[in-house]
């Protein structure tokens, strides 16, 4: 929890979305925030709220995407909770979504409704609305001002006389023709301008009327006034990552770092943007974005579904040859495209924020691999750590656990888990050896990268044990440490008196990070074949 408290401190305050991950990287809940810091900040604060513990039991990791707006936010928690379904959210799983204001623009006298849903029918959507009532009462000043009606009523209809509508002056009344269609489609069309929120005229107009009502003491009219702008103003500031377009787009954002590129990717599917990627690249000096990017949209789309429209930061080098070859790939037209202006500009941009907030992770979790690097005496920082951890109930299902860091950081998808089966009991050196062997020797016959250091919990036996099993491998060139527990004293084959740190040293803190790792998966891992056994 201490690791967690201090990483939330680090969060920037402002608005977006954050995750707790479970230690196999699945997540288990997601919110919105108005500022990241204090909200996820106040989950680590004492609470009796059975939620909040339940949450932080089974919490590892803890992660966030900025967004422009808390209104932005809630849209995007809507649509993340959707797409993975965390266990403690109980809210907004189903399919039910924000709602939307509908007007029937093909009919000849179109009618304005609530929707929760977008479809290609050919009729105007806006929105999202958060809450509802927003959507519901702008549907009303729509029929108050512009006469539109919302009801399903035939046009010529039965009807001999109008309803209640048009007594209370919300509606013209078209279904006993009591307005001619000339007229009402003028209506409809300022109501449209209204609901786009394009007019700055209507807006001006607006202002007056209501600063001359207040004036004239009608301060029942500038209320009325004073709703029909706000409501201007919603519309107006629509949500970037949701689209009544109804577009599936692919949005890019790039930021660089000295030598280390991050890259971020918003993926919009029928207007929602429901997922997002992050990759970080170690590049050459003197390679430009377009190279760059040309080489990731190759890597990126070589399994992956190639969307209709890609938005990219800069122009990659040969973007003809990379849309003909996606193209020819899909058999549809695809546009990659770097927008100058407009909404598409502004996902960019926020793809773009959220990859700087990359790389300031990165520089966050670089030094105290440097520091670590000095301490044990390394030739280069150990940017790939593997630490191992053993975990068994009285001998009897005895598992391990490898995590993976990378640059200071957790990277889950290296994550490995193992059955020990050569040894009988609670030996936990003798399961260690086992584990290294098989992982090593793996690694050894795939020719796989090997990591920097190789880090095991424990004292003196396990470092030892460890030695051995690199040696008979022909890896004693790697790195290796091993952390013992309560004195939390670093052994290394060169300095078996061991290493004393400061309690607050950054190098101490990442190695007790990798052990405490290492010990969640694995004791997730084996309560989880217990429990399986138990069962069975």
């Amino acid at each position: 929890m201490a690791d967690l408290r201090q990483k939330a401190a680090g969060f920037p305050k402002k608005a977006g979305i954050y995750f707790f991950k479970a230690a196999d990287g699945s997540v288990v809940y997601i919110g919105k925030a108005r500022s990241l810091r204090d909200r996820v900040g106040s989950y680590f604060q004492p609470s009796d709220d059975p939620k909040v513990r339940n949450i932080l039991g089974e919490t590892a990791d803890i992660d966030y995407i900025l967004t422009e707006s808390a209104r932005e936010a809630a849209f995007l928690e809507n649509n993340f909770i959707q797409q993975y379904q965390p266990k403690f959210n109980l809210r907004l799983k189903d399919d039910k979504s924000f709602p939307y204001v509908k007007l029937t623009v093909k009919e000849p006298f179109p009618r304005v409704g609530f929707s929760r849903k977008v479809e290609a029918d050919g009729a105007k959507y806006f929105g999202p609305f958060s809450p509802a009532r927003e959507a519901r009462r702008t549907i009303g000043l729509v029929g108050k001002y512009f006469q539109v009606r919302n009801c399903d009523e035939a046009v010529p209809g039965k009807r001999k006389r109008p309803c209640l509508e048009y007594d209370l002056k919300q509606c013209s009344a078209p279904c006993v023709g009591f307005v001619a269609a000339e007229d009402y489609r003028r209506g409809v069309e300022e109501a449209r301008l209204f609901l786009e929120g394009k007019s700055e005229r209507l807006a001006k107009v607006l202002k007056e009327r209501m600063e001359k009502a207040a004036a004239g003491e009608d301060f029942e009219e500038a209320a009325r006034l004073r709703d029909i702008a706000r409501t201007l103003e919603t519309l107006q500031a629509e949500p970037a990552l949701i689209s009544v377009r109804l577009e599936t787009q692919d949005i890019v954002g790039m930021a660089r770092d000295g030598r280390t590129r991050a890259i971020y990717v918003f993926l919009m599917r029928r207007g929602k943007v429901r997922e997002s990627r992050e990759f970080e690249l170690d590049d050459e000096p003197g390679r430009s974005d377009g190279d760059i990017l040309a080489e990731f949209l190759g890597a990126f789309y070589r399994d992956r579904e190639i969307p209709p429209k890609i938005l990219l930061p800069a122009a990659p080098t040969g973007g003809g040859d990379i849309a003909r070859e996606f193209a020819a790939r899909t058999g549809k037209k695809v546009e990659i495209l770097v927008p100058a202006r407009g909404k598409g500009r502004d996902l960019v941009a926020l793809a773009v924020k959220n990859a700087e907030i990359l790389l300031r992770k990165r520089r966050e979790g670089e030094a105290p691999v440097e520091e670590l690097r000095k301490e044990l005496g390394m030739e280069k920082a150990p940017d790939r750590i593997e630490g191992f951890d053993i975990s068994n109930t009285g001998g009897s299902e005895s598992v391990a656990s490898m995590v993976s860091f990378l640059g200071g950081r957790p990277d889950k998808s290296s994550y490995r888990k193992f059955k020990i089966k050569t040894v009988a009991g609670p030996n936990d050196v003798a399961s260690l050896e086992e584990v290294l062997r098989r992982r090593y020797a793996r690694l050894l016959a795939e020719r796989k990268p090997l990591p920097d250091l190789v880090f095991v919990d424990g004292g003196l036996p396990q470092l030892g044990t460890a030695e051995r099993v690199l040696e008979d491998l022909g890896l004693e060139r790697l790195s290796l440490a091993s952390l013992a527990k309560q004195e939390e004293i670093i052994y290394t084959p060169r300095r078996r008196d061991g290493i004393r740190l400061a309690r607050t040293s950054p190098a101490l803190m990442l190695l007790q990070h990798v052990r405490d790792e290492a010990h969640r998966f694995a004791i997730t891992v084996h309560r989880k074949r217990r429990a399986k056994r138990a069962f069975s």
